[in-house]
């Protein structure tokens, strides 16, 4: 009898294992590869912020991949075989803070990725995760793990007014299969809008992006109703000194080194402006 109990439980760890990971063979083989390259070629030596280009260069021709953290119960899920635009910046940034710190284990990138997706680096069910880039923004600098740098390039303060999780629930599987769940994120809202943010309006990004470092983690401002951003990526400066957005694509459907970050902007009606984040290197 104790045997069976004891194959019962084995099984449900491994269950539990694979899906906080959902690592198969080519995304553990991937992991794999990025950390025996940063081995071999010392990348613990770099700048944190030209270890964050290193890495997301890494990830180029991934396909995009949405609805890929939808698991029932939450868990931290951890996939290289296809990304959304914040997994791709979550693990590209986890996997640098890694390395820097010459840190190579899988459990610590779960624990990493853990700390920087969830309230408090703490993961209790689907509203423990911070949802709303705007809150991920300020939980991570009270971290102290990323500091917003937009005030210094002369970015302007915005107050966000976000509803849209509360006011769709039916469009989220999780609010659907809780709906106890919504009013925790109605007050989770609320404290959102009572925050102040700072942007760079669209029209001013041409004149300072030279100022910008591969690396730093670009956010889009948007202005569709009950949203605060729309869109993340990385910073990316090539050979010729251009700041270029490195991002998972949705247009496409893969992670590319895009155009100019001014001029992709320019070309999405709804963003007015962004929001420039930096690695600390903690």
């Amino acid at each position: 009898m104790f045997k069976i109990i004891y194959k019962i439980f084995y099984l449900i760890l491994i269950l539990i294992t694979f899906q906080a990971f959902d690592f198969n063979s080519s995304s553990k083989f991937k992991y794999e590869q990025i950390i025996s390259k940063a081995k071999i070629e010392k990348w613990e030596n770099c700048e944190i912020g030209d270890l964050i280009g290193k890495i997301a260069l890494e990830f180029i021709g991934t396909p995009y991949l949405a609805n890929t953290l939808e698991y029932e119960p939450e868990s931290c899920i951890i996939n290289f075989n296809g990304f959304d635009c914040v997994t791709f910046v979550e693990n590209t940034f986890n996997l640098a803070r890694m390395i820097k710190k010459k840190v190579y284990c899988y459990d610590t990138l779960l624990n990493y990725i853990t700390f920087t997706r969830y309230r408090n680096g703490v993961l209790t069910d689907y509203t423990s995760r911070l949802h709303y880039t705007s809150e991920w923004i300020m939980d991570n600098q009270r971290k102290g793990v990323l500091t917003d740098i937009t005030k210094e390039f002369g970015g302007e303060s915005i107050k966000f007014n976000v509803f849209y999780m509360s006011k769709n629930s039916e469009k989220y599987k999780a609010l659907k299969i809780h709906p106890e769940y919504v009013t925790i994120i109605a007050k989770i809202e609320e404290k959102i809008n009572n925050e102040t943010f700072y942007y760079i309006p669209k029209n001013k990004i041409l004149s300072i992006e030279d100022k910008f470092k591969t690396g730093d983690i670009v956010a889009f401002v948007t202005d569709i109703e009950g949203l605060d951003y729309s869109h993340i990526g990385i910073i990316f400066v090539d050979k010729n000194g251009t700041a270029r957005l490195l991002h998972a694509s949705s247009k496409h459907k893969k992670v590319i080194l895009d155009e100019k970050l001014s001029k992709y902007i320019n070309s999405i009606k709804n963003d007015i402006g962004i929001t420039i984040l930096r690695a600390t290197g903690k």
